[in-house]
C-alpha cells in the first residue's frame, strides 16, 4: 500500500462528509418547501451540518526519545517535500509537544512556540493558546523547503540553564545534557509548538501530536489528560536496536497502557528501525525470522496483540519514498501501518458519523418518506372513488372531506399528547440539570482546594482527592436514577406511538450514563498513577503537583459540562422524531384538507376536478421522488465499507455511548 493509499482514503472521507453536507442542506430545504419543518428539527440538522464541519481526525505519536518518532510522521506525511520537514538526526530531536494542524481561519502559515519558563505558571496550556502574545511566532514559507526546514528546527532548540531551575520546570537530572559548565545543563527551549500549515492531509481534518521524551508526559499533565486521550490513534514508538527498554515501559505503564480500556483497538505499537537487523549475508529468511522473533516478543511484553504492534522502519520508507523505489518501500514495511491507518482509524470515523449523523437522519428521512407516500396512496384511492361517482362528484368530495377532517382531529389530539409527554420530559430533564448543576460540583472544588494546601503527597491530601472523585461519582450516580425514570417515561411514550402507528414503529432513544462514568474512573486511575510517580520525581512537587491538580480539575469541568450539555440536549430530542412523524402527518392532512374544500366549491365540469387531483397527486409524486433520491444518496455505504477493504470492524463502547446519547 502506498501514501496514495492513505492520501486517497482520507480524500474519500472529506467527500462522503461533503456530501453528506449538501444532503442535509438538500433535505432541509425539502423540508421548508413542503412545510414540514420546525425549529426543534432545524436545531438539530444545525447540529448534525455543524458536527460534519468540524470533524477531524487526530493522531499522537509517543515514545522516548530516539525512538524515530519525527522521522516516522516525515515519512508518512511530509515525504513529498523531497527532504524532512520536521527535525530528524541523531540523538534529540523534537524537544516539546507539538501539534500539527491547519487552521482555515488563518492567512498565512506559521509555527508559535510557547517558551519553557511558562511551566513555573499555574496556566494551563489550554488557557495559554488563548493569549496569543505569549508566544513567539515564526511564519512559514511552503514554497520554500529550506527555510521550512530552517523553521521547524526550532522545535529542537536548547537552551542553558542552572539544573536547580531545570528541575523546578520539572526536569529529571538524569535525562538531561550537560551544558559544558559546572552546574548548568541542556533543557527545551520551548514548552509547546503549534505548527499551522497549508498540507493536503491537514487541510482534510487531520491532526498530528508529536511528543518528546524528557518526561514530557509526566510534566505536561494536559498531554496525559487531555490531548492524549481525545487522539483517534495513539502510536507507540519503540526502536528494534534496543527493544523494549525499561523507560520505556515505564511510560507505557505509566502514561500509555492505561488511557482507556476501550479504544485500545486504536492503540498501536511501531517497532522501528529494523533496517538495523538487515543483514544481506545471513539472507532475507535469517532477517524476517529475527524480526518476526523480536516482533512476537514486543507484543508479549507490551500486552498487545500481535497484529497490534508494527515493524517498520520509518527511515528507509522515507528514503523510498524520495526516490520512488518501490522495492525499498515494501522492504520498509511502511505500508502495513499505512493500512492499519486505513482501516481502523478512517473506517472508526465512519462508524461514528454514521452512528450520531447518518442513521438518525435516515430515521427522519424515512419518515417523511412514509408518510408522503400513505398520503399519495390516499390521493390515488381518492381519485378512483371520485371517478366512480361522476354523476355525484361533489357529494363524494364533502364526504372526503369530512373523513379527512376527522383522521386531521385524531392526530391533532395525538400531538396535543405527544406535546404534553414533551413538558413532563421537560421537568424530568429539570431534574436531570439539577443532578449536574454547577454550584454543586463548584463545591466539590472548592472543598478539595481547600484540603490541598499541604504537601500533595500527604495522606490527608489523599484521601481529599479520593473523596472528591466519590463525590462527583455520587453526582453521576444521582444522575443516572433521574436518568432511569426519564427513560421509563420515553419508553412509555414509543411504546404508545408504535402500537398506533405499527407500520411507522420506532426505538426509543435513551439516555446512557454509564460511559460518563468510565471516563471518571478513567481520570481517578490517572491520578493515581501521577502521585505514585510523583513521589519519585526530584523536582518541585508542590508547582508540578498544583499544575497537575488543575489541569485535572479542567478535565472534570469539561466532563461535567459535557454530561449536562448532553443531558440538556436529550431531553429536548428524546421525543423529537414523534413530533416530528406527528407534526408531519397533521401538516400533510391540513394541506390535502384544503385540496378537497377547494375541489368541492370548484363548479366547472368533473374532468377538471379529476385533472386538478392528478395534478396534486404528481406534486406528491415528486417531493416523494426528491425523498427518496435524498434517501438513496443518504444509505449509500461509507467510502471504506463502499470498497469492501474492511469485512468488520468493532465498535469501541466509547462510539456506540457516544451514538445513543447523540
Amino acid at each position: 500500500m502506498s501514501m496514495e493509499r492513505l492520501s486517497d482514503q482520507v480524500d474519500s472521507y472529506v467527500a462522503w462528509k461533503r456530501e453528506l453536507v449538501r444532503e442535509i442542506t438538500r433535505y432541509r430545504g425539502w423540508l421548508e418547501r413542503n412545510r414540514l419543518n420546525s425549529s426543534t428539527l432545524d436545531t438539530r440538522l444545525e447540529r448534525s451540518l455543524r458536527l460534519l464541519r468540524t470533524d477531524h481526525i487526530t493522531l499522537a505519536f509517543v515514545g522516548e526519545f530516539s525512538r524515530g518518532k519525527s522521522e516516522l510522521i516525515n515519512s508518512l506525511f511530509f515525504s513529498s517535500y523531497g527532504q524532512r520537514l520536521l527535525p530528524s538526526t541523531a540523538g534529540r530531536t523534537t524537544m516539546c509537544p507539538t501539534e500539527l494542524f491547519y487552521d482555515p481561519a488563518a492567512q498565512t502559515s506559521y509555527i508559535r512556540l510557547l517558551p519553557i519558563e511558562t511551566r513555573m505558571a499555574s496556566t494551563s496550556l489550554v488557557q495559554f493558546k488563548r493569549v496569543p502574545h505569549y508566544w513567539v511566532n515564526i511564519p512559514l514559507l511552503p514554497d520554500d523547503p529550506e527555510s521550512m526546514a530552517h523553521a521547524f528546527a526550532q522545535v529542537a532548540r536548547t537552551k542553558p540553564m542552572p539544573l536547580e531551575k531545570a528541575i523546578a520546570l520539572g526536569f529529571q537530572p538524569d535525562m538531561l545534557e550537560s551544558a559544558g559548565q559546572p552546574g548548568m545543563v541542556l533543557v527545551p527551549a520551548w514548552r509547546h509548538a503549534l505548527i499551522n500549515l497549508d498540507h493536503p492531509l491537514l487541510r482534510q481534518g487531520l491532526r498530528i501530536l508529536d511528543t518528546p521524551g524528557l518526561n514530557a508526559l509526566g510534566s505536561e499533565p494536559e498531554l496525559t489528560l487531555s490531548m492524549l486521550p481525545s487522539a483517534q490513534a495513539i502510536i507507540y514508538l519503540l526502536a528494534a536496536d534496543s527493544g523494549v527498554t525499561a523507560s520505556d515501559m515505564a511510560i507505557w505503564q505509566q502514561h500509555i497502557r492505561q488511557l482507556d480500556q476501550d479504544t485500545q483497538q486504536n492503540l498501536f505499537a511501531v517497532l522501528n528501525k529494523i533496517d538495523v537487523l538487515w543483514d544481506d549475508l545471513a539472507g532475507e529468511r535469517f532477517v524476517q525470522d529475527a524480526i518476526q522473533r523480536m516482533h512476537e516478543s514486543t507484543a508479549r511484553q507490551l500486552g498487545l496483540a500481535v497484529e497490534a504492534v508494527l515493524p517498520l522502519s520509518a527511515k528507509q520508507g522515507m528514503l523510498a519514498k524520495v526516490r520512488n523505489d518501490s522495492q525499498l518501500l515494501a522492504r520498509s514495511q511502511l505500508g502495513g501501518l499505512e493500512q492499519l491507518l486505513c482501516e481502523r482509524i478512517v473506517a472508526g470515523k465512519e462508524e461514528m458519523l454514521q452512528s450520531r449523523v447518518v442513521n438518525q437522519l435516515l430515521s427522519m428521512l424515512r419518515s417523511s418518506q412514509q408518510l408522503l407516500s400513505q398520503r399519495l396512496d390516499k390521493v390515488r384511492e381518492q381519485q378512483q372513488q371520485l371517478a366512480a361517482h361522476q354523476q355525484d362528484n361533489g357529494q363524494m368530495l364533502q364526504e372526503l372531506t369530512a373523513k379527512t377532517k376527522d383522521d386531521h382531529g385524531l392526530h391533532h389530539k395525538r400531538l396535543l399528547s405527544l406535546k404534553s409527554s414533551q413538558r413532563l420530559l421537560a421537568r424530568q430533564g429539570d431534574l436531570l440539570r439539577a443532578a449536574t448543576r454547577s454550584q454543586r460540583f463548584e463545591l466539590h472544588v472548592e472543598e478539595v482546594r481547600n484540603s490541598l494546601r499541604d504537601s500533595w503527597t500527604s495522606i490527608g491530601n489523599k484521601r481529599a482527592i479520593q473523596h472528591f472523585f466519590e463525590a462527583v461519582a455520587a453526582d453521576l450516580e444521582s444522575l443516572g436514577d433521574e436518568a432511569d425514570t426519564a427513560n421509563q417515561l420515553v419508553e412509555a411514550v414509543y411504546a404508545r406511538h408504535n402500537s398506533e402507528n405499527p407500520l411507522n414503529g420506532m426505538e426509543a432513544p435513551l439516555f446512557n450514563v454509564s460511559h460518563y462514568q468510565r471516563e471518571l474512573r478513567q481520570l481517578q486511575e490517572q491520578t493515581n498513577q501521577f502521585r505514585l510517580q510523583l513521589k519519585t520525581l526530584l523536582t518541585d512537587q508542590a508547582s508540578l503537583g498544583q499544575r497537575f491538580f488543575d489541569t485535572l480539575v479542567q478535565e472534570v469541568i469539561a466532563l461535567h459540562e459535557r454530561v449536562r450539555s448532553d443531558a440538556e440536549q436529550w431531553a429536548s430530542d428524546a421525543l423529537m422524531p414523534l413530533l416530528q412523524h406527528a407534526m408531519e402527518h397533521k401538516q400533510l392532512l391540513e394541506i390535502h384538507l384544503l385540496r378537497l374544500r377547494a375541489l368541492a366549491q370548484e363548479t366547472q365540469l368533473t374532468q377538471k376536478r379529476s385533472q386538478q387531483m392528478e395534478q396534486y397527486a404528481s406534486e406528491l409524486q415528486l417531493q416523494l421522488t426528491e425523498a427518496s433520491d435524498i434517501l438513496r444518496i443518504m444509505r449509500r455505504p461509507a467510502p471504506i465499507q463502499r470498497k469492501a477493504k474492511v469485512v468488520s470492524l468493532p465498535v469501541t463502547a466509547r462510539q456506540r455511548d457516544a451514538g445513543e446519547s447523540a
